[in-house]
């Protein structure tokens, strides 16, 4: 009898739906009373932010289908309207409990702690004098009033713009204009208040106030804010451009145009005005979205670097420093691993800071996929193209809402002398890597640094990710022919101490995996043990749940989206899944197999998601160092015993914090490594 196939809802989480459980879980920070309540703002700043780039990217991807008629299942089980229906079902849940928290919980707690964001009707005599002063001397003169008549068509608002849509009337005629929130300002202005206070009020209700400004001899019959959000996926093939960088630069250049996915407006709004703007721009009344509350709660970021109270902050702490006077001497003592952010991610500044200025240094290759503003790593690559050495970046171009940002320091880079790769057509380059050619002692020397993160100093402080240092000469050849690989013509070569997608990355997971089935069956002891932010790759779900059928013991610590059922009986019984979501985002990709109890570990920039297999150049690399591979699996299993901010997923779908099924034993992974480092 052949064996049914199975319906893929039954053995799969859609991405989406289980990427909405991982902002969930964001929310549940931003409510949860042990934190300090500036990082709950945080939080709250965050789960909007990322929620904007899910409809940007996710759900304007599923509108495409839906207004294209498809109607067909994908590969999770879902009709496009049906999996529409669930997606907004669940963001108007998540919504309401984020306006529900931030109203009647996040502003009293302020309030409590003399912090306050007020209204127009609640400033005291100083503080209106200072509002009107700014909006006479800032805010009038930067905002524009645009009128919306036959000669005044409906202008073009870029994705995520507020603006006021107001309605005129005149001589028994009506009008519509707008005037749109500017965004060279910040959004919060800070008032005068007593020295232990810190009042504010948004930009939005001071232009509000002063609407009678604009339009002088009409009368405002009605008004109310909006938010535009657009669909901000490529769209164009890269097969066939002779520049690449001009395709991105058309891309983005199109996103103010493009189809809006969401219109968020107050709830007050008026029926008649509504009708006249969801005229304007194109979009049906029976989706917009109302909300009742301050459009756009992105502005908190702006609140916790003006409030000047070290108690509603995570406890500070300085990042841990490694001792070395030079840096390619230490590297020379042997290989060694920084775990950021909390160790100092100093040292992979220095790497490039020192090897911009060394004489003996001839050349300077690596990726950059984000890069902070202003950064110093940049400078240095700026800096030794000047000192006449060969410096090679690939820039990838195609980083999601960095592309702009990328243009501008692949622009920079090139002005200065470097030579810069765009990146490859139909690839993202996601590795992130560097390579240090070094003349010493009458001999070239490589030095090599991989890592899980990105070559960003901002997000060091914040993410969790690992970096590797080396001068082992396997590696560096490796790591050579990977460069002339995507810098040119070269094909991929059997190398010794990396894997790479999309060549065979899937393919060396998938012998692992097997290995660790077949030591169960000979000896019983297959177990594997990983900690990534993603899992969505049905192939690697599929070879997972047959290693656990054999038996195999499988931990995964999965931060972010998980498309996996564990504990399932005859499917997933042998799987156990968490989720950490604290004070810093984890973001490392570490990969343990028993072996046989001879276990091995890799480091990786890869995800198990279908991109970073089939789409991306990734790197995988084995750490062979004793010392090394022991604190690795130390990392993984203290992640593991985290009770504090972790969750289990359960086989019915759901996440339970672990503190609940152990309220014995409280414990904070993150705040103990960093006790931990500081020894």
């Amino acid at each position: 009898m052949e064996t049914p196939i199975k319906d893929p809802q039954d053995i799969f989480i859609h991405r989406d739906l289980s990427w909405l459980s991982f902002n969930e879980r964001v929310l549940e920070e931003a409510e949860n009373p042990k934190n300090p309540l500036l990082e709950r703002v945080k939080f709250i700043a965050i789960f909007a932010n990322n929620l904007d780039e899910f409809f940007m990217v996710r759900l304007a991807g599923l509108k495409r289908l839906l207004d294209a008629g498809y109607n067909h299942k994908e590969r999770f089980g879902h009709y496009p309207q049906e999996l529409f229906l669930e997606i907004q079902s669940r963001v108007e849940i998540l919504t309401t409990r984020l306006y529900t928290l931030y109203q009647e919980v996040i502003t009293k707690e302020l309030k409590k702690n003399k912090i306050s964001i007020l209204k127009i009707d609640d400033l005291n005599t100083e503080q209106k004098k200072s509002v009107k002063k700014y909006f006479e001397t800032t805010l009038f003169p930067i905002a524009t009033p645009m009128a919306i008549d036959p000669g005044h068509p409906f202008p073009v608002l870029s994705s995520k713009t507020k603006a006021f849509g107001i309605h005129l009337h005149r001589n028994d005629n009506s009008y519509l204009a707008l005037i749109t929130i500017p965004k060279s300002v910040p959004r919060l202005f800070k008032l005068p208040s007593e020295n232990d206070e810190f009042s504010f009020i948004l930009i939005d209700d001071i232009i509000r106030a002063n609407l009678d400004s604009f339009f002088k001899g009409f009368k405002i019959a009605g008004h109310f804010l909006f938010r535009v959000i657009r669909d901000s996926e490529f769209s164009e093939k890269e097969d066939y451009s002779a520049d690449l960088l001009k395709v991105i630069e058309n891309e983005i250049q199109k996103r103010p145009k493009a189809k809006i996915v969401t219109l968020q407006v107050e709830k007050n709004a008026s029926a008649a005005l509504l009708d006249m703007l969801a005229t304007g721009i194109d979009f049906s009344k029976e989706q917009v979205s109302f909300i009742d509350g301050d459009i756009d709660l992105t502005y908190l970021f702006e609140l916790p670097g003006q409030v000047n109270k070290p108690k509603l902050f995570f406890q500070s702490y300085i990042p841990a420093k490694i001792e070395y006077e030079n840096i390619f001497d230490k590297i020379k003592e042997g290989d060694f691993i920084l775990h950021f952010p909390f160790q100092s991610f100093q040292p992979t500044i220095d790497l490039f800071q020192t090897a911009a200025k060394d004489n003996d240094v001839l050349a300077i290759k690596m990726t950059l996929y984000r890069a902070n503003e202003n950064s110093a790593i940049i400078k240095a690559l700026i800096e030794a193209a000047k000192n006449k050495k060969q410096v090679t970046v690939l820039v990838e171009i195609k980083a999601r809402f960095d592309e702009e940002k990328n243009i501008y320091w692949t622009r920079e880079l090139e002005a200065a002398g470097c030579h810069v790769i765009y990146g490859i057509v139909d690839l993202k380059i996601h590795s992130k890597m560097a390579l240090i050619v070094r003349r010493e002692e009458g001999r070239i020397r490589r030095y090599v640094h991989l890592s899980t993160g990105n070559y960003n100093e901002k997000t060091a402080e914040i993410y969790t990710d690992i970096g590797y240092f080396t001068a082992n000469e396997d590696f560096a050849k490796d790591i050579s022919e990977v460069f002339n690989v995507i810098t040119g013509y070269s094909l991929p070569s059997t190398w010794t101490r990396i894997v790479s997608a999309p060549y065979d990355l899937r393919k060396y997971f998938f012998d692992m995996i097997d290995k660790e089935i077949a030591f169960q069956k000979k000896y019983k002891n297959g177990f594997i043990f990983a900690k990534f932010n993603s899992l969505e790759d049905t192939k690697i779900i599929e070879k997972l749940y047959d290693a656990s059928s054999a038996g195999v013991k499988i931990k995964l610590l999965v931060r972010g989206i998980c498309c996996l059922i564990p504990g399932v009986a005859g499917l997933s019984e042998n799987i156990e899944v968490k989720s950490i979501v604290g004070r810093f985002l984890e973001h490392s990709r570490i990969y343990l197999f028993n072996n046989n109890s001879n276990f091995r570990v890799f480091l990786s920039s890869a995800d198990w998601m279908t991109r970073n297999f089939d789409r991306r150049v990734e790197l995988l690399f084995e750490i062979n160092k004793d010392e090394l591979t022991q604190h690795l699996k130390f990392i993984l299993e203290e992640y593991w015993k985290d009770t504090e901010q972790s969750r289990f997923l359960t086989s019915q779908r759901h996440y339970l914090h672990a503190n609940k099924e152990n309220s014995s034993e409280i414990l904070n992974t993150q705040e103990n490594l960093i006790k931990y480092y500081a020894k």
